[in-house]
């Protein structure tokens, strides 16, 4: 799909860029944290951070983070997704929470300027992925 307002600039369907997504999610580019839960038959899990960035590098937005909550009330940690520029709420890694998990407290989080403190190896994996997938270079981190 081509963007008419620019004839070299590439622009992707939603579906595209989650089949993209689906094809590069991997055990090499899941979250350290966690990583002993990566599975192929739960290709989302560890991977809401950097998803959750590209999707904004290509659709922009804002980042939304919340706490994970186990079913015994023990925070496990943090879950990324994106509230897109017309307000929708896109989160395509939610599947990855399988034991009951409940999101709390979500908040707009700022994207971190410049590289990763941690997670840039991974993003940029995820990245060049999803661009071969696609066919096409994505848009500059915003």
């Amino acid at each position: 799909m081509t963007d008419t307002t620019d004839p070299t600039a590439a622009t992707w369907s939603l579906l595209e860029l989650d089949a993209a997504l689906r094809a590069a999610w991997a055990a090499d580019t899941t979250s350290p944290d966690g990583a002993e839960r990566w599975a192929p038959d739960n290709p989302a899990w560890g991977h809401c951070d950097i998803t959750a960035l590209l999707v904004n590098d290509v659709f922009g937005g804002d980042l939304v983070m919340g706490e994970v909550y186990l079913t015994d009330g023990a925070q496990e940690g943090f879950h990324w997704w994106n509230r897109l520029p017309s307000g929708v709420e896109l989160d395509l890694t939610r599947e990855q929470f399988r034991r009951g998990e409940e999101i709390r407290a979500a908040r707009i989080k700022v994207r971190p300027p410049g590289p990763l403190k941690r997670r840039w190896a991974e993003y940029l994996v995820l990245r060049d992925r999803v661009a071969a997938h696609l066919g096409a270079e994505l848009p500059a981190p915003v």
